[in-house]
């Protein structure tokens, strides 16, 4: 066993297997495997950028978790004021997987100008709004300031801004509706221009202070429309959906994203099965190029594994001595792929080169994220799985017969 030991490791280190009538096939599977490998990375870094990105502009404009009353009905617009006077607000102490709450209003509305109308739905937000996120999107000008006294700040999407003709400084004559006939003036004063890309909300999302729908529905100052809540781990969203629920007094209700959004969410959903698909068939290219391999090097080595047996010893070790070379290979095509799939990872998430039409997509480049448990897993799995399958074409190997071996030519 020892003597076939030291043939594998021989084989491999001197990589006899370079100057043999292989050296194509085995070229060819080290390619297979790295652009395997490369397919996958990028499939998984794509397919979870795209739904991390989604997913953050989502939460962006609506929290992980909405509390609102019953009587809303999952409408846009907040009908039925809540109170501010929470257990679990500011601070959400009896969930600690909640990072922060903020409350928010909506009302319909209208802008206008001498040229042009455009119907809006004014968010209004206040002091415990956070806006960190909103930095990335800003194109123009700054972030409202609500946290002092009242004002008439207000911003506006790129969207609205070109359609409107608007920009920076200038007046937006806005009329908020009350009902179907009634509304009320409001005069406002455009300070930012955002653009998230997420067509859905630009289209006819503005902000506001909170302070305007309050006094427009003649609402209290601790009367508010909803509560945005914002949770460490999306992977629990139901979970947690569900205590929200439970900690809330029983005229208030939760809804979960993934409830409000079902069709944007399922969708989401489809790119997992996409990513299975593309590891699964990569997967199996690189198996079937590797079978090819370890046969071709078996025949190659027919007299040589005729004159092992001769020399006693087992068909196992002969194996693993075929096993070992097989794995070097493997282990050459995915260090090459990661090189090279890693390379156009970090080349697309600082340059952005592969842009996207944000009317299908929501985004304007692809957006790519991989984590390094990813990298471990796909690179490991991969080489389990290939050297488990070829343990079988690998077991030709015990029907060679010694003497025809040492005189095949």
């Amino acid at each position: 066993m020892n003597f076939a030991y030291f043939i594998a490791q021989r084989l491999i280190k001197e990589k006899t297997f370079s100057k043999s009538i292989s050296a194509p096939i085995i070229r060819i599977a080290i390619i297979a495997i790295a652009l395997g490998m490369v397919m996958m990375l990028i499939s998984i870094a794509t397919g979870l950028g795209l739904q991390r990105k989604i997913r953050e502009k989502i939460t962006l404009f609506n929290g992980h978790i909405q509390i609102s009353n019953f009587d809303n009905n999952q409408s846009e617009v907040s009908i039925k004021p809540i109170s501010t006077k929470q257990d679990f607000y500011p601070k959400f102490t009896s969930m600690p997987e909640v990072v922060h709450i903020q409350a928010t209003a909506s009302k319909a509305g209208i802008i206008r100008t001498e040229k042009h109308s455009e119907g809006i739905l004014v968010k209004g937000v206040g002091a415990d709004y956070n806006w960190a996120p909103f930095e990335e999107f800003l194109v123009l000008g700054r972030l409202p300031n609500f946290k002092e006294s009242l004002n008439n700040e207000i911003l506006i999407s790129q969207h609205i801004a070109n359609r409107l003709e608007l920009t920076i400084g200038d007046k937006a004559v806005t009329y908020l509706l009350k009902n179907e006939i009634k509304y009320n003036l409001r005069s406002f004063r455009i300070v930012g221009i955002y653009d998230s890309g997420f067509n859905q909300f630009d289209e006819s999302l503005i902000f506001a202070d909170i302070r305007h729908i309050q006094k427009t529905n003649k609402w209290k100052k601790d009367e508010i429309g909803a509560f945005e809540v914002f949770i460490d781990d999306f992977s629990k969203i139901d979970i947690l959906n569900d205590a929200v629920y439970v900690n809330i007094p029983s005229e208030l209700e939760s809804t979960s994203i993934p409830q409000k959004y079902p069709n944007l969410f399922q969708w989401l959903k489809m790119f997992d099965f996409n990513i299975i698909g593309i590891i699964g068939i990569m997967v199996l290219v690189a198996i079937i190029n590797m079978i090819t391999a370890i046969l071709v090097l078996i025949l190659e080595r027919t007299q040589l594994i005729g004159m092992l047996k001769a020399l006693g010893s087992p068909n196992k070790t002969i194996q693993k001595v075929f096993l070992y070379n097989a794995s070097y290979i493997i282990l050459k095509g995915l260090v090459w792929g990661n090189i090279i799939g890693l390379g156009l990872i970090a080349i697309q998430h600082f340059l952005k080169i592969i842009t996207l039409n944000p009317d299908h997509y929501y985004v304007k480049s692809a957006p790519v994220y991989i984590t390094f448990s990813h990298i471990i897993m796909l690179n490991i799995g991969t080489l389990v799985i290939c050297v488990l399958v070829l343990w079988i074409p690998s077991m030709i190997i015990s029907r060679i017969a010694p003497i025809k071996a040492i005189k095949f030519q």
